[in-house]
């Protein structure tokens, strides 16, 4: 059983709908190898269209028959005595599980930013993720708060409606071009009629970004190569010097998510566009005020502020053997084993768990393998007839005092104030390697990692 809290499909794809949303990975690798898609349009997708694949693929592999729609999990509670997970339902009876998989994905829950005096704005507000389809931008003055991903798509479709928008910058990122290409009805051809061919450029694309790892991961010569290609692209499309000094970050490359467009910058130098460095103090019922003493006003403000990453808690209570809580054990910064389980609380698997994030590749790369490893899990479960499969907790304290070893060497780690890291600067958040070798460790279930229970069975007397 699917359980899913919204009316449809598609998650961050379903409900990421602002103008421009598009995926900043080719699309031959922003799909799975299984279900590959030979008409995709363009070599980076739009929302529109991953949403249709997600569609696809629910028909394809017919499971609309699973998914209960308008099921939010408001918490899970595991029985060590018969091995089953109570699933609470908002509104609905409790369900019971055997094993349960956590895919509610780290893009999933938003909120407007914690500025003060947020709550006194008179004017329109909206929030990236969260797109308001009803409100004109025509003839408006508009603000823009953050640079990061979704406001370097946003910004660009705003000035050509708005009358004036004002971008409020707090840290400007390394922006590298985006080549679109449109997919030509003859490759689209060739990779219906001989799937080879997609497969081999899936293989070219997967490659060349894992190639990337060397220059974004870890601080390398090839890093300095990445931030040759900003720095020419960025002197390429802004030629007022104070302008591209603004926009000059003063971080390592890779240190936070590269921002992939080719767009931004003019979108950036139009007449009715403005960069804003200075910080912002407060919004105000007008506008926003920031630290020189300016007040902007706007008849809208649109907050490109990210999501609500859970890098330390969960996003529902979850409680495991003994009654521990995970949210107590993850209030330093969230861990697992290998990404997909965590000691103490049985049967349970995650994907996008901690550690998992790519800065380099697909994330679909990385599901995939989180995927066939807790297939295989549960199949062991099934096959077995166990009540509980739990990893160790020495296996999982040396496999987590590794990886953070290894995440010291990393730029994530380098010093900038990043998504990816806690508050104290624990990385709960990204993979230390190459996609390869992530993929690699879960190649298959090491039941040395775990402890196995099996099910008792009473006997029947005669």
């Amino acid at each position: 059983m699917i359980l899913e809290r919204g009316t449809a499909v598609g998650g961050t794809w379903r409900d990421n709908t602002y103008p421009g949303a598009a995926c900043d990975i080719p699309s031959q690798l922003y799909s799975y190898s299984f279900a590959p898609n030979p008409d995709w349009s363009h070599t980076y997708s739009g929302s529109d269209e991953i949403l249709t694949y997600i569609e696809h693929m629910v028909r394809e592999y017919d499971l609309q028959p699973s998914i209960r729609f308008r099921h939010n999990v408001t918490s899970l509670d595991f029985d060590e005595t018969t091995g089953l997970w109570t699933v609470a339902v908002e509104g609905q009876p409790a369900l019971h599980a055997r094993a349960i998989v956590v895919a509610s994905g780290p893009l999933s829950n938003c909120s407007f930013p914690n500025i003060p005096g947020i709550e006194t704005y008179e004017g329109h507000k909206v929030h990236s993720a969260r797109w308001d389809h009803d409100y004109d931008f025509a003839g408006k003055k508009v603000a823009v708060v953050g640079t990061g991903a979704s406001a370097v798509q946003i910004i660009p479709e705003l000035v050509k409606n708005a009358e004036s928008v004002k971008v409020f910058q707090r840290t400007p990122g390394w922006v590298l071009p985006r080549i679109n290409r449109r997919t030509s009805g003859a490759t689209k051809a060739l990779y219906r009629q001989l799937p080879a061919a997609q497969s081999a450029a899936r293989q070219a694309w997967f490659w060349g970004h894992e190639t990337v790892a060397l220059g974004v991961v870890w601080k390398t010569p090839l890093t300095r190569a990445v931030e040759l290609v900003g720095q020419a692209h960025l002197r390429a499309q802004v030629k007022d010097p104070w302008l591209r000094r603004q926009l000059t970050p003063d971080f390592r490359a890779g240190c936070k998510r590269l921002l992939m467009t080719s767009d931004y910058y003019p979108a950036l130098q139009r007449t009715n566009c403005k960069l804003v460095t200075w910080p912002i103090v407060r919004i105000s019922p007008k506008g926003i005020r920031t630290a020189e003493g300016i007040e902007h006003q706007f008849d809208c403000i649109v907050f490109a502020t990210g999501f609500d990453v859970s890098k330390t808690g969960t996003p529902i209570p979850i409680r495991g053997r003994g009654g521990r809580v995970l949210a107590d054990e993850w209030s330093r910064g969230a861990y697992a084993h290998k990404s997909v389980a965590v000691s103490g609380y049985p049967n349970l698997f995650f994907t996008f768990g901690p550690n998992s994030g790519p800065g380099h590749n697909s994330a679909l790369v990385y599901m995939e393998a989180q995927i066939d490893y807790i297939t295989e899990a549960i199949k062991i479960i099934v096959e077995r007839d166990l009540t509980m499969l739990d990893v160790r907790r020495d296996r999982q304290d040396t496999y987590n005092a590794r990886l953070q070893r290894r995440l010291r060497r990393t730029t994530w780690n380098s010093g900038c104030s990043s998504w990816y890291l806690t508050e104290d600067k624990f990385n709960a958040t990204m993979f230390p390697g190459f996609a390869t070798e992530f993929a690699h460790q879960l190649r298959a279930v090491d039941m040395a990692d775990f402890d196995a229970v099996v099910q008792p069975r009473l006997v029947e007397r005669r």
